[in-house]
């Protein structure tokens, strides 16, 4: 162990000596976090696909949304109810997908966040959660059939190399109807697609979508003297429904309910109120 420690340490010595020269003490001090963070996942061993780095916490996912997210009841139980269930099945029928919808802030990211830090060891940053960003990983429309290939080969092997991955899609209502179609197909109740077996991944989808119609809901029901508390998730369910079928711009909410390709039961519909003072 010494011997290990002692290489390391002349390994950093060496990899930030070269950067004297420059009297940079940031680059410097860059530099050498760095090389201490590469030389650390090498001393602590590779993250790998199995129950060392992967192994759900039931109880520190309830106690995480119980302290740390606020004013959100209905998306709480829901979420503890679908991972729970899910997590606990050695083969599931079909992978996990969870459709967050809500205004910007409510906690959709940060919930996704609580759900990775309980089920890998590394959180968030484990090398089998994939995270993507609508307007940053597919800025271009004109480039959407590269996109899509891309997108599900990236699924694909990334699946093929760890079942348990997770994928994350954040802004899914600015992603182009193209993408949208290229994942529908790894979430249904497929034994097997091409040779590949997704039903112990985990999708999630963050979505601003019908947020007007969410914090209507909400207010509606502090006008009537009700408690926050009191609403409900068909009160919610009803009020999406309707707006998807009068909007037809917002193409993720019109695939979500209107669609054949994706079946209703298959989502979990958790709808984020915004947490703000309702008295202003």
């Amino acid at each position: 162990m010494k011997a290990v420690q002692t290489y390391l340490l002349l390994y950093v010595f060496l990899m930030t000596s070269v950067l004297v020269n420059t009297f940079d003490p940031k680059l410097i001090f860059d530099r050498m976090a760095d090389n201490m963070r590469k030389m650390w996942q090498i001393f602590k061993g590779q993250e790998s696909c199995d129950s060392g780095w992967i192994s759900f916490n039931a109880a520190g996912l309830q106690a995480d949304l119980e302290s740390k997210l606020f004013g959100q009841h209905i998306a709480l139980n829901i979420i503890l109810k679908a991972v729970n269930g899910f997590m606990s099945k050695e083969n599931p029928e079909k992978p996990l997908v969870l459709s967050l919808h809500g205004p910007t802030g409510t906690g959709k990211s940060f919930v996704s966040s609580l759900i990775a830090d309980n089920i890998y060891k590394e959180g968030i940053d484990s090398k089998f959660v994939h995270v993507f960003i609508a307007t940053h990983h597919f800025p271009h429309s004109s480039q959407t059939d590269t996109y899509k290939s891309q997108l599900q080969q990236w699924i694909k092997g990334n699946v093929t190399n760890c079942p348990q991955s997770m994928f994350i899609f954040d802004e899914m209502d600015k992603m182009h109807p193209g993408l949208i179609d290229s994942v529908k197909s790894f979430l249904d109740y497929y034994k097997k697609l091409d040779g590949v077996s997704y039903r112990k991944t985990i999708f999630i989808f963050l979505s601003n979508t019908e947020a007007h119609s969410i914090t209507e809901t909400a207010l509606h029901f502090w006008r009537t003297g009700q408690d926050r508390e009191d609403i409900e998730l068909k009160d919610l369910e009803t009020s999406l429904s309707a707006s998807a079928f009068n909007n037809k711009g917002s193409e993720w909410t019109t695939t979500l309910y209107l669609g054949h390709h994706i079946k209703i039961d298959l989502m979990k519909h958790l709808d984020f109120f915004t947490i703000e003072n309702m008295s202003l």
